[in-house]
């Protein structure tokens, strides 16, 4: 697929060393940081899950309706969508082992938080932190994929890219089910409380396994990734002056202001999109003209394939959230399951694309995957508008395990289009925009599912979410049908794994 110049230069000259240096018979990907990686990876899609079967018992215990409660789902995702790419950029600078430890840490403080909250109000405060303190990891992985890929010569390993999105679907199968236990068992705060234990593991096991930043040699400023020979360095200088603040701050302004008025579309909002205009005009002008942007527009604006992908990325979780958040609520309260046997009906979703990514992670190229993908949503879709409140059970879990099919595939494709597409140097920023477009599509599908139910989730409301859900299916086709760079994608990849 094409690059800019730049990248193009970058990845024949990491190409060119990976063959000396599988000449030389270095080792292969270093597997103790694994576990760092994949704990911090899910700790925010396990935060993401968990709350889909916890929204109407805390709603019962605080006195909040529906329309409310979804609040907690859109703060954590506006909290990330902003400092995904903000934190991928500190990580592309600094190297992921300091941001990883504190973004970990802050997750447990919100876990803390979120477990004594008196009131909603604190409650969705906690959410944000956890939503800020979850922006390491999905990064850090990515950055240390592509740093061991240049200290080994192997392009970019599959078998852990298959790993990072196994992790994120067999998490997801554990969310719900493991939600709804902690509510038997200890109450809705039992869903906050874990994030401490957790936190706790990933700062240890960050702290001990993660390489420390590279020393900067004489002049040179350069971001340093992946490990050293020496495994270990003395500290390193900072390149402060590499942080774009301005840049940072605008991008801030303007995503703020456009997922405030996703979250609660309405004529009286209108000031909000023409701040967030502004703020992009600004945001643009910073970018063009700064000597080390934040977002370097032109190379992105060159690289019309991960545009592509970043929209695809945007209506496919769309999709998938809409029916995470919107099906749970309904069969809670339209088809009246408990918050555990909601989380059971969610299973045969995730466990089908845990099987789905582990199979379809053996086969290169990423065209196929998108466009089942797409078929499956839209199945999926039709589905569920056949569902009513005296369907059998079965036929939930059937539209449930018909979901499980797309999921599996689309989440591998993005991930993996991703990692092949964007400049190495920017991989954890271009990771972090990735996730950030993933959950403007999941504010779009938290706006679409209160205003479909109001203050209940009744069958009417799930009906009109479903034919939202449609549209954007279809929309996500056409955009990978039309989309003719998916072809040369296959043999980008199929190269870097030669």
């Amino acid at each position: 697929m094409p690059q800019t110049g730049d990248a193009v230069r970058r990845t024949g000259d990491a190409r060119r060393t990976g063959d000396v240096v599988r000449q030389a018979g270095r080792p292969g990907f270093d597997r103790r940081l694994l576990p760092p990686m994949l704990l911090g990876s899910v700790l925010n899609p396990i935060n993401t899950t968990i709350i889909s079967v916890a929204l109407v018992p805390i709603g019962t215990a605080l006195g909040a309706p529906s329309s409310q409660t979804l609040w907690l789902i859109s703060a954590l995702y506006l909290a990330t969508s902003l400092g995904q790419p903000v934190v991928g950029r500190l990580i592309d600078i600094f190297g992921p082992r300091g941001l990883f430890l504190i973004s970990n840490g802050l997750v447990g403080v919100a876990g803390v938080i979120g477990a004594l909250a008196p009131n909603l109000g604190v409650l969705i405060v906690a959410r944000v932190l956890l939503g800020f303190g979850t922006c390491g990891g999905y990064p850090a992985a990515m950055a240390l994929v592509r740093g061991e890929a240049d200290r080994t010569g192997a392009d970019g390993p599959g078998w852990v890219l298959t790993a990072l999105a196994v992790a994120n679907q067999t998490v997801a199968v554990v969310g719900p089910l493991l939600g709804g236990l902690l509510i038997a068992a200890g109450g809705w705060r039992a869903t906050f409380a874990l994030n401490v234990p957790l936190a706790v593991v990933a700062v240890l096991l960050g702290a001990r396994r993660l390489p420390r930043p590279a020393e900067t040699a004489g002049e040179d400023t350069s971001p340093r990734r992946g490990r050293s020979d020496e495994g270990t360095s003395p500290r390193r200088r900072w390149p402060v002056a590499e942080l774009d603040l301005p840049g940072m701050g605008l991008f801030a302004a303007m995503l703020t202001c456009l997922l405030l008025f996703l979250m609660n579309p309405h004529p009286r909002e209108w000031y909000l999109p023409v701040i967030a205009a502004v703020a992009a005009a600004g945001f643009a002008a910073r970018e063009l003209r700064a000597a080390t942007p934040f977002i370097d527009l032109r190379v992105l604006g060159g690289n019309a394939p991960l545009l592509a992908t970043y929209a695809r990325a945007l209506v496919a979780y769309l999709v998938a959230y809409a029916f995470l958040f919107g099906f749970t609520q309904w069969t809670e309260q339209g088809y009246g399951l408990t918050p555990f046997h909601a989380g059971l009906v969610q299973v045969p979703m995730f466990l089908l694309a845990i099987g789905v990514s582990i199979v379809s992670g053996r086969r290169k190229g990423v065209r196929g995957k998108l466009l089942a993908g797409a078929a499956g949503q839209i199945v999926a879709c039709l589905a569920m508008l056949t569902l009513t409140g005296h369907s059998p059970l079965w036929a939930l879990l059937l539209v449930s395990l018909l979901f499980g099919f797309p999921q599996g595939l689309i989440s591998l494709a993005l991930q993996n289009s991703v990692y092949f597409q964007a400049d190495p140097e920017r991989i954890a920023s271009s990771a972090g925009l990735l996730r950030t477009f993933a959950y403007i599509g999941s504010m779009i599908a938290s706006s679409a599912a209160g205003a479909s139910f109001g203050r209940r989730a009744d069958t009417g409301g799930m009906h009109h979410l479903a034919w939202i859900m449609l549209a954007a299916g279809v929309l996500y086709l056409l955009l990978t049908v039309f989309d003719r760079t998916l072809g040369r994608a296959a043999a980008t990849e199929s190269g870097a794994a030669r």
